[in-house]
């Protein structure tokens, strides 16, 4: 008699599930700990850096857009605070809270997303592993950029655009639970608040929406709407609490900021990557229109991605972080295109496989080429300029401090690592660089924004130990500032250069205390009473 066992064997797939869980998270894992290290032992971003300052500033009690001049609304600055609070009662540095808080952010989610995929089915089923894919997009594709504004805001939106695609699946009329209007309800508020970090990213809510159209669906359903509630409540709370963003911050950033602008030839040749990964993004969702398995989210992925790029050329900056909610939503919309499609048998019709396996790893090795830099030095430290600037502060003992240059690197981490007192209102000098832009084509301008002058004020009320002059730029600016004020050409008389490197002029001044001191920190010209 033969004994036959009553325990079916076990699919080789359930078995292999745990295996792959447990690989994925290993994975996730060991991308967040190389990042985090390297941020953490490196200098924080320049532009993150200024931010916790400005969040430190405004915590200490002085007026966001008058003490203090930022052109960012202010919710990434509320944000900012948040590390800052966590440092002081850890005891760290505030770096070393701020980018695990920031990773946080966007790995929590990406876990909501990864959730929100698993009921889809099908290739989202485990979400382990789709959890740590895009985790590792989110980490690895920033490079340097991690927390900035950009970033924060993507990650903020993918719930929304994964719910999104699930809407244009199911009936338009079909009744939703309880449960389900709550996760509507907060993805949308989510994806509101990502938006309220960089509000002409609202344009890309109105093309998602041109796309919910032609799907048969109405423009009032939960989510839009809660994104939308989201976005006038924070516009009405900024009034209320922050009158001189709109008083003073969008004025100047109209007026001014134009003058970083780079050549539209500049910014399509930086994006050719981007460009081209949309290119086949599309080539593909059209190769397999109908026929692919997740072709709605594919679609809205690359809609997003579309619309993200526009905004980033209306932005007209060449920084690599205005790309990267397009690229983010590109190399997702890639992964989309590997996991639903079946690799074929046929040789001929493996090649759009073939492109997209391809496309991604380009990316993700571009990403790396930009992180190199970073993860060197924070593998064995190097000497740069900022780390000499460091350096000759602290011996120089130097309590107060001044940049002037447009790279906001030689005043920030510069500030936030040596503890000195910043002499200016402004993070740099764009925007005496912008007033003489500006005042090329309207010689009026000048006289609504003065930057000159409260660059010149600011200079002699902080009276500062130590000043940098890049003369790597063309604009000169110890003539332009001695022109706008007598009192700074008497001033500066007092400064001596002490040592110049890489372009850079160090100056030490050389008295006990400058011209007028006392009365230019009294008479000290307000933005807000321009």
């Amino acid at each position: 008699m033969t004994l036959v066992s009553s325990r079916a064997p076990r699919p080789a797939v359930q078995i292999a599930r745990p295996a792959v869980s447990a690989i994925s998270l290993i994975f996730l894992l060991s991308v967040l700990t190389v990042v985090l290290f390297i941020a953490v032992r490196g200098p924080l971003k320049d532009d993150i850096a200024w931010l916790l300052y400005v969040a430190r500033r405004w915590m200490a009690g002085r007026e966001l857009y008058i003490d203090v001049v930022e052109v960012n609304p202010p919710l990434i600055i509320w944000i900012s605070a948040i590390p800052l609070g966590l440092a002081r009662w850890l005891g760290v540095g505030a770096g070393s809270a701020a980018m695990p808080f920031f990773a946080a952010l966007v790995l929590g989610c990406a876990w909501w997303t990864a959730m929100l995929l698993r009921e889809r089915g099908g290739i989202f089923a485990t979400w382990m592993p789709v959890f740590a894919a895009i985790g590792a997009v989110l980490l690895i594709l920033p490079a340097a950029d991690l927390g900035q504004r950009e970033h924060l805001l993507t990650a903020a939106f993918l719930p929304y655009l994964v719910l999104f695609a699930r809407s244009l699946d199911r009936p338009p009329h079909r009744a939703v639970s309880l449960s389900s209007v709550a996760t509507l309800l907060f993805a949308g508020v989510l994806a509101g608040l990502g938006c309220a970090l960089k509000p002409r990213y609202a344009a890309v809510f109105a093309v998602l929406e041109c796309l919910a159209l032609t799907r048969g669906l109405r423009p009032w359903r939960i989510m839009p709407l809660s994104a939308f509630a989201a976005l006038a409540v924070y516009a009405g709370l900024v009034a209320i609490v922050c009158p001189a963003y709109l008083r003073n911050a969008v004025p100047m950033a109209l007026a001014l900021y134009g003058a970083t602008d780079v050549p539209f030839f500049t910014l399509l040749s930086d994006s050719t990557l981007l460009l081209s990964g949309l290119a086949a993004t599309s080539g593909l969702l059209w190769l397999r229109r109908h026929r692919l398995r997740e072709d709605s989210l594919m679609a809205v992925l690359a809609t997003f991605a579309a619309a993200a790029t526009v905004v980033c050329f209306l932005d007209g900056k060449d920084w690599y972080y205005h790309r990267l909610p397009a690229t983010i939503a590109t190399v997702l919309a890639l992964l989309t295109w590997i996991a639903a499609e079946p690799m074929p048998w046929r040789r001929w019709s493996q090649w759009p496989s073939a492109v997209a396996c391809l496309a991604v790893a380009v990316f993700v090795a571009s990403s790396i080429q930009r992180l190199e830099p970073e993860a060197a030095g924070a593998v064995m430290p190097r000497q740069t300029a900022v780390d000499r600037l460091e350096q000759i502060i602290h011996a120089e003992h130097a309590r107060t401090y001044v940049a002037f240059s447009e790279w906001i690197a030689l005043g920030f981490p510069v500030v936030n690592e040596t503890g000195v007192t910043w002499a200016s209102r402004f993070d740099s000098m764009w925007a005496l660089k912008g007033e003489a832009w500006r005042a090329g084509f309207d010689p009026s301008a000048t006289r609504e924004w003065p930057v000159a002058r409260w660059v010149t004020h600011d200079f002699i009320a902080g009276c500062p130990d130590i000043a940098v002059v890049d003369t790597r730029e063309t604009m000169k600016y110890i003539d332009v500032l001695s022109a706008a004020d007598p009192a700074f050409a008497r001033v500066w008389s007092r400064y001596r250069p002490i040592v110049s490197f890489d372009g850079l002029v160090v100056y030490r001044r050389r008295s006990a205390g400058c011209l007028d001191s006392w009365a230019a920190a009294k008479d000290r010209p307000s933005i807000a009473a321009r």
